[in-house]
């Protein structure tokens, strides 16, 4: 009986070392596991803080002025990039493509927006100084006051169109809209906007002057048509995302639209472009990286633009 007992004893004494060592495996790997997550957690901490240093490293200004087709996209870009880079201020002005393109060539902004290339505005040693940022694609559209739509004018031909804004076609119905004069609502020739209508919508035809009418921003000619009965201008669609209180006319039965554009149907469009004089400094070629990036690049339709690589022909 004693020698059953002490191997049972020897027996018990197994048992408890074995438990014993059990035990420490499972806290050997808790510790392993939760020194792990805490490494990660350190990591992750680490990365916040680097990109909260760099986000807060970047400061300066930023000034750009031009086309005012384009001006809406970049408030909105500048607004989204300040949000990010709190201690980086912008100024954006429009003026008109040439205006931009002269400012920048000169020196006296960052940033030259323009719906024209620079050689199209400046003789070609300024513009060969400058850097092109070429960021989307803007679609112009016709626009009339809401009582020529109401009279019946939803759709014009190419031809029609050049007569009316050459001037040889005075009265709407003449083209089978209401009897009442046709008042055209113009740029001035500094404007990328009317170079681009004129190219592909008048077919190069130099429109007429209307100079109680002309103005060098896109949104004070929406209003000018909006407010005038008989009026008749054009704008990006940039500036017709909502209720803009005005008519888009169709061209040869093609309606501006951004589908219509990329599918190659809508003739009226170019690319925008972002001119610096020389490769641009930190604080402006970030700001042109975020503009064209994914990150920002998903918002641009909902502001009507294009997205460059959508379009199926990029050449007109």
């Amino acid at each position: 009986m004693k020698t059953r007992k002490v191997m049972a004893l020897a027996g018990a004494g197994v048992l408890a070392v074995s438990m014993m060592t059990g035990c420490g495996s499972s806290s050997t790997a808790s510790t392993t596991a939760a020194a792990t997550t805490a490494a990660a957690d350190t990591t992750a901490a680490a990365a916040d803080t680097t990109a909260a240093t760099e986000t807060a490293a970047l400061t300066g200004s930023i000034t750009a002025a031009g086309s005012s087709a384009l001006k809406p996209l970049v408030d909105d870009a500048a607004d989204m990039f300040i949000e990010k880079y709190p201690d980086v201020s912008i100024t954006i002005d429009a003026g008109g493509s040439g205006e931009g393109l002269k400012q920048v060539s000169e020196g006296t902004v960052n940033i030259g927006n323009s719906d024209v290339e620079a050689s199209a505005k400046l003789d070609e040693a300024q513009a060969k100084e400058l850097v092109d940022h070429q960021v989307c694609v803007v679609t112009m559209a016709p626009i009339v006051n809401n009582d020529v739509k109401e009279g019946g004018v939803e759709d014009l031909t190419k031809q029609q169109l050049i007569d009316i804004f050459t001037g040889k076609t005075t009265n709407w119905k003449e083209v089978g809209g209401p009897d009442e004069s046709i008042v055209l609502v113009t740029r001035p020739t500094s404007s990328g906007t009317r170079a681009t209508f004129q190219k592909y919508a008048l077919d190069g035809n130099e429109e007429a002057s209307n100079t109680s009418m002309e103005t060098d921003d896109s949104g004070v000619l929406l209003q000018n048509v909006k407010d005038t009965k008989g009026a008749i201008g054009y704008v990006a669609l940039s500036y017709l995302t909502g209720d803009a209180g005005v008519a888009t006319v169709a061209i040869d039965g093609a309606e501006p639209t951004l589908e219509n554009t990329y599918a190659g149907k809508y003739p009226v469009w170019t690319f925008e472009h972002m001119y610096t004089k020389g490769e641009p400094d930190e604080v402006v070629s970030a700001f042109l990286d975020y503009i064209m990036s994914d990150e920002y690049g998903a918002k641009m339709e909902s502001l009507g633009y294009g997205v460059s690589s959508k379009m199926t022909n990029t050449e007109h």
